[in-house]
């Protein structure tokens, strides 16, 4: 395939708010690729064939182009493209280069400019075609937040979830038909929302409160760990923060988390940024249920989750950036499985309160380098009358990063 596509953005307020460059794609097409709400509002004289994006889109994308090779192709698309749009699947498909991109303000833009809000400074979350859950993550109070819908029951669902998790004092306000002649705003806050369904063109935007009483999350790791619902098997708060900071999650890194336990390292790896990938790896299926959980509750839903034991779990799995190894060292294979599935630069980190784990963590040290350290953590109890420390068993922990010229 070589031929040029063009990707036209349209608003609500349809053809008449294309400038004249849009317009001329549109009319000289042959063939017109969208949705059925976005090709009715092509007038007559755009005289291509229409097609309508199969369900599921994603797989249908070569297909429909290989077919109509060598025509001019014009999709359409809802605001700007290339903003959580169908640009993105036609570069990842074809190429970037192939792509003649024709952007209309985004929907994002126009609530911005009809709130007054700074785009800047406001976070935008999709829940098109992505778990609710993934909305959690950004819940911090005060903060303003731009939902991108995926239809006229989003709202209700977003109130739901605000409500559930000590959220209900949200302002939620629905941006309907944004730039079209049938623009309306609906108000209201999650606790008291009273519509179950709204015009199914619309964006949400949240001034997010927290209600009294309702655990409070940061966004650096070592969240509490009441934040977990966990039997025990749970990586504490302040070791998991230096857990965190050694392994040093990046954007686009993926975790492997062995011996997953409560799942809290690959649940805050992800929560560093939103493009982060994690897989947890257990062995028991109870745990494993309560690690996605615990994901989901914490606003990352796409934690994948890898019930079996260590090695033989790992095979398989793809190349990680950096693996944490928070169980089951003695397992056989286990150190020198991770350490061979880890690329050049890649980091692993191990943790461990066993003499025996500890003494095969030192081994490695001594041949592999990296740092070896104990953690102890010791917090103040009541004693009698008086306060004293207690201090929990501590923790070794190697952390090393892979050479480039190491096997």
């Amino acid at each position: 395939m070589n031929g040029a596509i063009a990707v036209v953005g349209i608003g609500a307020d349809g053809w008449d708010g294309l400038p004249e460059s849009s317009r001329r794609v549109l009319r000289t097409a042959e063939v017109l690729v969208g949705a059925p709400r976005q090709l009715a509002l092509l007038p007559a004289d755009c005289a291509g064939e229409r097609i309508t994006w199969p369900s599921p889109l994603r797989p249908a994308v070569p297909g429909l182009l290989a077919a109509h090779e060598g025509r001019a192709i014009a999709v359409l698309a809802s605001g700007d493209p290339s903003f959580h749009g169908i640009a993105r699947t036609l570069a990842e498909t074809v190429g970037a280069d192939r792509l003649r991109v024709h952007p209309h303000p985004s929907s994002v833009s126009y609530a911005c400019a009809r709130l007054g809000w700074p785009l800047e400074a406001v976070e935008t979350v999709s829940l098109v075609a992505r778990p609710l859950a993934a909305l959690s993550a950004a819940l911090h109070d005060g903060r303003r937040l731009l939902v991108l819908s995926e239809g006229a029951g989003t709202a209700a669902r977003v109130a739901e979830l605000l409500r559930a998790t000590g959220w209900g004092g949200t302002r939620i306000r629905v941006l309907e038909q944004l730039g079209g002649p049938r623009e309306r705003l609906l108000d209201g806050t999650a606790a008291d929302w009273p519509h179950e369904r709204t015009d199914p063109l619309n964006v949400l935007a949240l001034d997010c409160a927290r209600d009294p009483g309702t655990l409070r999350l940061g966004t650096v790791p070592g969240l509490p760990d009441e934040a977990y619902e966990h039997d025990g098997q749970l990586t504490k708060r302040y070791v998991r923060a230096a857990t965190l900071a050694a392994l040093a999650p990046a954007p686009g890194e993926l975790l492997w988390d062995v011996g997953g336990g409560s799942g809290s390292i690959g649940v805050e790896w992800m929560r560093a940024h939103r493009s982060c990938r994690a897989i947890a790896v257990e062995r028991s299926p109870e745990r494993a249920a309560r690690i996605a959980r615990n994901a989901d509750a914490l606003g990352v839903p796409g934690l994948e989750v890898v019930t079996g034991p260590a090695p033989a779990a790992l095979a398989g799995l793809p190349t990680p950036d950096a693996v944490f190894i928070g169980g089951g060292l003695t397992a056989p294979g286990l150190l020198d499985t991770c350490w061979d599935a880890l690329p050049p630069g890649g980091r692993l980190v191990a943790n461990t309160v066993t003499l025996e784990s500890e003494a095969l963590l030192a081994d490695h040290y001594r041949r592999r380098g990296g740092e070896l350290v104990r953690l102890a953590v010791s917090t103040a109890v009541p004693v009698g009358g008086f306060t004293g420390w207690r201090q929990a068993m501590p923790v070794t922990q190697w952390s090393v990063t892979k050479g480039c010229t190491e096997e």
